[in-house]
């Protein structure tokens, strides 16, 4: 036996048997769950339909693979086309600058056209909206507190359909229908399940926080897409990483994967590109709005936590010093670099017009000092980086549709982004109705999936802190990223759409929840079906609570009463 024998043993019997109180429980008619191999539980199977299904849908043995592999992406490619269909439906309804997109509808217009923000008049938005080609780009620069990246995202749609509000949409609708895509990918890779996947695609397709801000040219929804992408992308680099692992191991003489203790510590992962992108998506987060900054943090310690997991499951003795010796550099080098020098390059247009507010600041008031050697352009941007910090920490000013992010996970305090109250007869009112209508866009989530969403979380911590599940703990992951860092600014004026970043999360917890209640595979048939009919009814109800809400959802105009009738909290008003 070589030396190494004894280090690849190491572990082996732990891997493989049940724990000896279970084994002693066998005299007792218990039969322990089955233990996954080495190599299952490093780069674990997709779950396959059983040939029962196939042969219902009379789909032949020869057949089931094609089917198989075009459901991969035919089913999540469905789902969003759904998605799309909804969200493009009439987008440039209500024809009226809506909440913020009197901000940031015209700030991309200017960076399209200049390449910084100018200073709009006041009370420009009508004659916008009247004829948008007699309404001149202001050269004089304009204040902004968030970076530019959504902005020029959102130029892009008006420099492809026009300063109107199907423009300013386009691209924003564009990414939400890209989102609920790139989850159903997510779902069916971290569940391995393309059912699952395509199942939270489809509840986020539904969301009605979701669905409001892909329909309004706001930011968050823009940070929600780079966000759920480098989540993706790191989800894929832990498929890789975990692959290379394996196939590193050695394979004893059945053909069986064994551990290697050498292997599991001093093995480099080499170049992970799909680190490198999800720091470039978490760069453009941060480069939309700052709280990105948390997300990157959040996601680098989850994907060096990753490493560690994967290298204990391949037999490593210290695995955190073994990814402090040979991944955590690399680790830090593939998304933190990256991610600033993306943020910076998304000022290219400020720095290279020479026009933009506090763009001349190094000169005229910033000019010697230590830093002096600096070029002027950073010094000057720095400045303005922290007069919007500034702004942002004592922005206390009250609002009427401010909420405390306690309060976002049962939808406490929606907000109102249009209301009309047309006459019966005028702008879509029926004729037929008994006084006036109401029109409304409600940033709201769909109230069924929201609160079976705070059962679905209860779920995932029990999963992941007495489980141990990996995927529970990067769901968990996913929303205390994007909710938890509100809690530290509870006295600045937030909004509940700011939720919509961890929207999917949601979506993904929910999915796990309904898998749950379906039953894990082996399950017998009674329990299955079951298990199947109480998920169905509860993914019928979210849908019919969707198209229940649809019209405060899209401006469409209903009787009064109606309107109240779907104010099923007091304080939605």
């Amino acid at each position: 036996m070589t030396s190494t024998a004894p280090r690849a043993l190491h572990g082996t019997e732990a891997a493989e048997q049940p724990p000896s109180w279970q084994q002693r429980l066998r005299r007792f008619s218990h039969v322990p769950r089955p233990v996954p191999g080495l190599r299952e539980r490093l780069v674990p199977p997709y779950t396959r339909p059983s040939p029962r299904t196939w042969s219902v849908l009379g789909v032949g043995p020869s057949a089931t693979r094609t089917a198989e592999r075009a459901l991969a992406w035919g089913g999540p490619l469905l789902v969003a086309l759904v998605a799309g269909v909804l969200r493009f439906w009439q987008l440039g309804s209500p024809k009226a600058v809506i909440f913020d997109e009197t901000y940031y509808a015209k700030d991309a217009w200017a960076l399209i056209n200049q390449g910084y923000e100018g200073s709009w008049p006041k009370d420009v938005d009508k004659s916008i909206l009247a004829n948008p080609d007699a309404v001149p780009v202001p050269t004089d620069p304009g204040y902004v507190v968030h970076p530019p990246v959504g902005k020029w995202i959102i130029g892009l749609g008006e420099q492809l359909f026009g300063f109107t509000p199907f423009g300013w949409r386009f691209m924003v609708a564009l990414l939400g229908t890209l989102s609920v895509l790139m989850l159903c990918r997510i779902g069916r890779r971290l569940f391995r399940s393309t059912f699952l996947g395509c199942l939270a695609g489809t509840l986020l397709a539904v969301d009605g926080l979701h669905f409001v801000m892909s329909r309004t040219a706001l930011l968050d929804l823009v940070l929600m897409f780079f966000v759920l992408a480098a989540f993706g992308c790191l989800l894929v680099d832990r498929d890789r990483a975990r692959e290379r692992l394996a196939g590193a191991l050695p394979v004893d003489a059945e053909g069986v994967l064994r551990p290697d203790t050498r292997i599991a510590e001093e093995l480099r992962l080499g170049l992970r590109p799909w680190r490198i992108a999800a720091g470039l998506m978490l760069g453009l987060a941060f480069a939309t709005k700052w709280n990105g900054l948390y997300i990157l943090a959040a996601f680098g310690l989850l994907t060096v936590l990753w490493d560690v997991g994967a290298r204990r499951t391949a037999g490593a003795v210290q695995p955190y010093l073994a990814v402090l010796r040979r991944d955590l550099v690399p680790a830090f080098l593939a998304t933190v670099p990256v991610a600033i020098v993306t943020y910076v390059a998304s000022w290219t247009g400020w720095i290279v017009t020479d026009k933009g507010y506090f763009r001349d600041w190094a000169e005229k008031d910033g000019s010697g000092g230590a830093w002096s050697w600096l070029p002027d352009w950073l010094r000057s941007l720095w400045h303005y980086e922290t007069e919007v910090f500034e702004f942002h920490v004592n922005l206390t000013s009250g609002h009427t549709y401010q909420s405390n992010p306690w309060s976002w996970i049962v939808l406490g305090r929606p907000v109102s982004y249009f209301y009309e109250d047309p006459a019966a007869g005028e702008d879509g009112c029926p004729a037929s109705t008994a006084g006036k209508c109401a029109r409304e866009v409600l940033a709201l989530g769909t109230p069924l999936l929201w609160w079976a969403a705070c059962f679905a979380l209860a779920y995932v911590l029990w999963r992941w802190l007495f489980r141990r599940d990996w995927r529970a703990g990067a769901i968990a992951c996913g929303v205390a990223a994007g909710w938890v860092p509100w809690f530290l600014y509870q006295e600045r004026t937030i909004f509940l759409f700011y939720a919509v970043v961890f929207v999917p999360f949601l979506c993904l917890a929910v999915t796990m929840m309904i898998g749950a209640i379906i039953g894990p595979p082996g399950s017998d048939e009674r329990r299955r079906t079951i298990g199947a009919v109480g998920a169905g009814v509860l993914v019928l109800l979210i849908i019919w609570n969707f198209i229940y809400f649809w019209p405060i959802y899209t401006g469409t105009p209903i009787p009064l009463d109606d309107w109240r009738n779907r104010m099923w909290v007091d304080t939605w008003v």
